[in-house]
């Protein structure tokens, strides 16, 4: 397997972006797959390693990156060294990013025999999920799509997250990490984009939009997103499928740092539920 960690993706007037990639350099037309981090993530969270390796392994380009406002920075792409960049992310950012990562792709891949840019997933945990299902329905180039523990609705996360008229005043709020301990700065120019953009950013429209095949994954334990939120989702797009995994947290029962050579079961059943998905 051919991996490669950490390569730069520099752009004009915005911040650079890292990148793995994951794919056998004696296949041909491996179909790409594209993950999505969510909200307090990054690419090299937890289990994400060993589930990009066990998906290229199943014959896939696999491909992961951090979002340029996550808070990570090229020479530390764990945890959050850079929380301003962090206080500065919003939804729109973000789906930039993943479009100026599939022109990436796109260019970087375009001749090169093991991978076929034309059969492109989307894969988005959490945060990422929506960020996915929104990117899905504009941008013609993705061809499938995988939601694992995903949002249903942002609006609800920035209306209601406290004090409306306090951060303004104030300009920014804190949400602590109970991980690393840090006070995540989020500046009012969050909410401020949001609302400028709020048709764009609207998931249901979204999902109603969608042309493309959309499996839905989400853990009946999850605290952090409840299960309704997949059971909307599919309400909205009958041609969804819908796998509830049982007894299976919001990452799957993985952690950070995941230092087991496995994936855990509940992991390992996203895998196959994703293989059995893209192969039929």
């Amino acid at each position: 397997m051919q991996i490669n960690k950490n390569l730069i993706l520099n752009r004009t007037d915005k911040k650079p972006i890292l990148i793995d990639t994951f794919y056998s350099e004696h296949s041909l037309k491996q179909p790409l797959i594209i993950f999505c981090h969510g909200y307090k993530g990054f690419k090299d969270w937890g289990a994400w390693n060993l589930m990009a390796k066990s998906l290229s392994s199943a014959g896939f380009c696999f491909v992961k990156f951090n979002f340029s406002h996550n808070g990570g920075t090229m020479e530390n792409p764990i945890d959050f060294p850079d929380l301003e960049a962090f206080g500065h992310n919003n939804y729109s950012k973000e789906l930039d990013d993943l479009g100026d990562v599939i022109d990436w792709i796109q260019n970087t891949f375009k001749d090169h025999p093991s991978v076929d840019v034309n059969h492109m997933t989307l894969i988005g945990h959490s945060r990422g999920g929506g960020i996915t299902i929104l990117k899905a329905s504009e941008d013609s180039r993705i061809t499938n799509l995988v939601t694992l523990a995903s949002v249903c609705d942002f609006g609800k996360r920035t209306a209601t997250t406290g004090g409306l008229e306090t951060w303004k005043k104030d300009g920014v709020k804190y949400v602590l990490n109970g991980r690393t301990k840090q006070q995540m700065p989020h500046y009012y120019q969050f909410y401020e984009d949001f609302k400028v953009n709020e048709a764009r950013l609207h998931i249901e429209s979204a999902e109603k939009r969608l042309q493309i095949p959309h499996l839905i994954i989400h853990g009946d334990h999850d605290t952090s997103v409840k299960v309704d939120e997949a059971y909307a989702l599919h309400q909205w797009n009958s041609e969804s499928e819908l796998k509830i995994i049982e007894g299976a947290d919001h990452v799957f029962n993985t952690k950070h740092p995941w230092d087991s050579h496995v994936l855990s079961n509940e992991l390992q059943s996203v895998v196959n539920s994703t293989l059995q998905f893209l192969k039929d």
